[in-house]
């Protein structure tokens, strides 16, 4: 399984024991799931932050 995937469950279920229920339980999930997957596959190396990282270069 890669790590994205990995990073996606584990979001998942710390929102599932985090929340209270309803709707925002529900927003909780989803931004949750989302953190695990940019993680994942930042460690996977699908995503490249450096560009937003690095910020602009003084002239």
């Amino acid at each position: 399984m890669r790590t994205p995937y990995i990073g996606l469950i584990v979001g998942l279920l710390l929102a599932i024991a985090g929340a209270a229920g309803g709707f925002t339980g529900f927003l909780f999930a989803v931004v949750l799931g989302a953190v695990g997957y940019g993680v994942g596959s930042y460690l996977d190396g699908d995503l490249d932050l450096s560009g937003v990282l690095r910020g602009r270069g003084r002239d």
